[in-house]
């Protein structure tokens, strides 16, 4: 068989491959999917092995889904920055505050001193305070900290309350040490789990999502670059520039959407880069730049914060002597962590919907997972699947 047949049996492949993997998406609604696995693929850089947060080397997602009778809908996300003791060994952070209508716990003291020293909890608006009190009995419990007298837990929220009994307070200090303890590597459960159970993203079901990049550092091979987000906010959904809100069956459209487009989001990024806490908030404040890109415009009640930390280095406790770190990197090579926080930001949102299922909560409220046959639909329409793969196409002289 000679190079050209080859070529274009090939190329024939991958149309009819393409056609048919998109045709039975398109007819199978009840298949939640990733967006890379029908063709929506943000940006320009490569992934991770599983495009998540936990691609960062020692980074670790646990979750707890809370699901009792017909009107309880809510969990609890842990990300731990590393396997070990935090708080004795602290990792360079920063957070920054979009629309700052929200509840972060722990704020203050990381813009003080640069540093985080716990575990990062994701739960609903009424459980901050159950949150708190479980990291700091965590803490304390931890071989090494029998002096500890003050703790700066990391407690984010958004507020379930639409399909969850939000008063009832079903958040446990038990669920969130539960969290902590089965946070693992590795793929990262998405959509209608943990702190985004019962969470609603553009009027459709919303939840957790994460996606990751590689930065690339020369002949040193790359850093890694992750996110992962707690989706529940308003807007008029965008998906890789195709109109998909204006388009679909939006709950919220139109001047309802700019009316009741209320919500929040939060977004944790971690890396692998030795960064300084000042870039490490360069890279937080770009984040709200992929948050956009969606559709959000972060409405009056939204909460949207990122908080962003780096594994390269620990913060000794209490230290009076000088430490050593890396060599930092520079602001003029900044950039690319910037591009690779968008494009994972973006790209987490699009998985916390997808990942989504319908989810039926209090008072007999429903909210509907988006359709994936409607999201292949128009975005083959305008044309933006598929934008990083390249055709196999015969020889020009042919």
């Amino acid at each position: 068989m000679s190079k050209f047949n080859l070529k274009v049996i090939v190329y024939l492949s991958f149309l009819i491959i393409m056609f048919y993997g998109v045709s039975s998406f398109a007819n199978d609604n009840s298949k939640r999917v990733r967006a890379r696995e029908i063709g929506i693929e943000v940006g320009v850089m490569e992934t991770g092995e599983w495009n998540a947060i936990t691609d960062v080397p020692g980074v670790k997602v646990g979750q707890i889904t809370i699901i009792q009778g017909s009107s309880v809908r809510t969990g609890v996300t842990a990300i731990l920055p590393y396997e070990g003791n935090v708080y004795q060994g602290k990792v360079p952070a920063a957070i920054y505050v979009g629309n700052g209508f929200g509840k972060l716990a722990g704020y203050t003291q990381v813009e003080e001193l640069g540093n985080i020293e716990t575990p990062i909890i994701l739960t609903n608006t009424l459980s901050i305070g159950t949150a708190i009190k479980a990291v700091v009995k965590y803490v304390l419990s931890q071989p090494g900290n029998e002096s500890v007298r003050t703790v700066n837990a990391i407690v984010g929220e958004t507020n379930d309350g639409y399909l969850n009994d939000i008063r009832l307070l079903n958040v446990r200090k038990e669920d969130v040490l539960d969290a902590i303890r089965e946070a693992k590597s590795g793929p990262v459960d998405e959509g209608s789990v943990g702190a985004g159970t019962g969470t609603i993203a553009f009027g459709f079901k919303g939840g957790i999502g994460t996606a990751s990049r590689f930065v690339p550092k020369g002949d040193d091979g790359h850093y890694t670059l992750g996110v992962l987000v707690q989706s529940n906010y308003g807007g008029i959904l965008d998906i890789n520039g195709a109109p998909v809100g204006r388009e679909i069956k939006q709950p919220k459209k139109g001047t309802d959407a700019l009316e009741k487009g209320d919500g929040s989001c939060m977004i944790v990024v971690a890396t692998d880069a030795p960064l300084s806490p000042r870039n490490l908030k360069r890279i937080a404040k770009r984040a709200l730049y992929g948050l956009a890109r969606t559709g959000s415009y972060m409405s009056n009640g939204s909460g949207d914060y990122v908080i962003s930390f780096s594994t390269a280095y620990r913060i000794p406790h209490n230290t009076k002597k000088p430490i050593s770190i890396p060599l930092l990197i520079p602001n003029a090579a900044m950039t690319p962590f910037f591009c690779a926080v968008v494009e994972a930001t973006q790209e987490a949102v699009y998985n916390s919907m997808l990942m989504a299922k319908t989810v039926e909560g209090q008072k007999g409220r429903v909210v509907p997972a988006i359709s994936i046959g409607e999201v292949v639909k128009i975005c083959k329409k305008y044309s933006v699947l598929y934008l990083q793969k390249k055709l196999i196409a015969p020889p020009s002289k042919y």
